[in-house]
């Protein structure tokens, strides 16, 4: 199965603009559906955005207009756009890859919106 790590995370400014990647190794990249989830301090995961294997994209309504998800299959590599940040998008963002019944996730990278 592949592994995942997630970079980009920063501290950036309300209204600011963030790019997250997430690098898989391992084969077969192109079959998994990928999906960015975060979670903030006291509150439950939740996924933020998902792209298929086919392209297909999904936000949560909280971020349309503001994200987006893509994909680079030769890249080995998805990307979150993170644009208009607000304070409330502070978390943890993790990856997340799925094939059938095969799981993973990556280790998470720090969001903070903040002045």
């Amino acid at each position: 199965q592949v592994q995942l790590v997630e970079s980009g995370g920063d501290l950036v400014q309300p209204g600011g603009s963030l790019r997250l990647s997430c690098a898989a190794s391992g084969s077969l990249f192109n079959m998994y559906a990928m999906g960015w989830y975060r979670q903030a301090p006291g509150k439950q995961r939740e996924l933020v955005a998902h792209i298929s294997s086919g392209g297909r994209r999904n936000y949560t309504d909280s971020v349309k207009g503001r994200f987006a998800i893509s994909r680079d299959n030769a890249k080995n590599t998805v990307y979150l756009l993170m644009n208009k940040l607000k304070s409330e998008d502070t978390a943890v963002y993790y990856c997340n890859a799925r094939w059938g019944d095969r799981v993973v996730w990556g280790q998470g990278t720090q969001v903070i919106v903040s002045s």
